[in-house]
């Protein structure tokens, strides 16, 4: 009766184990094949921020994005842009060459936050759609 107890009690070890290494390391978001949850332009999406930060966090943090605005700089060494000053984007691939201040853009990304001092929002793992 002690054997079985002790297996039970090994298994349901393991059982707890395997579950929580799970839960823990889970596979990572693929941003680039994800559904976009919104599609909005840079402008609206900074003042929906500045207007109310709290319900905008809501709706917005950690989702999918498309944004279209102008872009304002672009540095190829850290693979970022800056889009209507106010949106910093980072990307998981080398940006194009051709890609130049002054143009319109469309990107993909997750929002991971906004800066309330710089008044600047953050998107990671961004991908140029055109």
């Amino acid at each position: 009766m002690k054997k079985y107890k002790i297996i039970a009690a090994s298994l349901l070890l393991i059982i707890v184990l395997v579950g929580g290494y799970l839960f823990i390391y889970k596979k990572h978001r693929d941003i680039a094949n994800e559904e976009g949850s919104y599609n909005v332009s840079a402008k609206a999406i900074i003042l929906e921020f500045q207007t109310n930060e709290s319900a905008a966090n809501t709706k917005y943090l950690d989702k999918t994005i498309i944004v279209s605005g102008k872009i304002f700089s672009v540095d190829f060494e850290t693979q970022s842009m800056v889009l209507d000053e106010k949106l910093f984007a980072t990307f998981l691939e080398e940006i194009p060459i051709t890609i130049l201040p002054n143009s319109e853009v469309t990107i993909k990304g997750r929002l991971i936050g906004y800066d309330s001092l710089l008044e600047e929002l953050k998107l990671d793992q961004c991908i140029i759609i055109n």
